[in-house]
């Protein structure tokens, strides 16, 4: 069966770079939305492609399978995929109030109010619980920003940018490779060029001046 998987999805991609304005590949597209969400995978060119084939053919649209899309484009954060998919969606359809909750939680994430976030998917579960490893994705995301932004963070932040706590978050914690301090109440992230600027400064150290570059050039003409 994996073989055969393996077949679709290169078909799939296969249609996209060779016909992508072909109307009669819409049916294939869906089904392959369907399969990213069944097995966990992800492909932002086919659907990019489906919303745009949607743009032509909007009596055929699916509002279930942009849902869908859209759903997986948050998960692909940071990356700015959702903006592209939205970008392709008729604002007549954005007004629809599962869309309108997306783009809010879009916001969210964005602006890395991850306690607003977590309450707004909370009472919108029917919506998000539909793609497997939704939650999962986003505290991944939430760890990229933390990671980002802070050397030494307090557990309560983590907490709550991740909406894990207790027991639960202590097995996050050591699953990350974290050190807690201060009594349990402050956890420690890795050094990155972001967190620690000193860093950057150093990889810096060891490039090559642009204007050194520059006069190299000449020599290679």
């Amino acid at each position: 069966m994996g073989r055969e998987q393996s077949q679709m999805s290169y078909t799939v991609e296969q249609l996209v770079a060779v016909n992508p304005y072909n109307p009669d590949i819409l049916p294939d597209l869906e089904n392959y939305v369907n399969e990213q969400v069944s097995l966990q995978t992800y492909s932002l060119d086919a659907n990019l492609c489906l919303l745009r084939l949607y743009q032509f053919e909007p009596e055929r649209m699916s509002t279930q399978i942009v849902a869908h899309i859209l759903i997986k484009a948050l998960m692909a954060m940071p990356a700015p995929d959702f903006s592209l998919c939205l970008f392709l969606i008729p604002e007549r359809v954005q007004m629809d109030e599962q869309f309108k909750t997306l783009i809010l939680l879009s916001h969210y994430l964005e602006t890395a109010k991850f306690r607003q976030f977590w309450d707004e998917a909370a009472k919108n579960r029917h919506i998000l619980e539909v793609v497997p490893g939704f939650e999962q994705a986003i505290q991944e995301y939430a760890v990229h920003v933390l990671s980002l932004t802070y050397q030494n963070v307090p557990r309560s932040v983590v907490a709550e940018a991740i909406n894990i706590e207790g027991v639960s978050l202590d097995k996050f914690i050591e699953q990350h490779g974290w050190i807690v301090e201060g009594k349990g109440e402050l956890v420690s992230l890795p050094r990155n060029e972001f967190n620690h600027p000193e860093l950057r400064k150093a990889s810096s150290a060891n490039s090559i001046p642009l204007d050194r570059i520059t006069r190299i050039f000449p020599l290679l003409g």
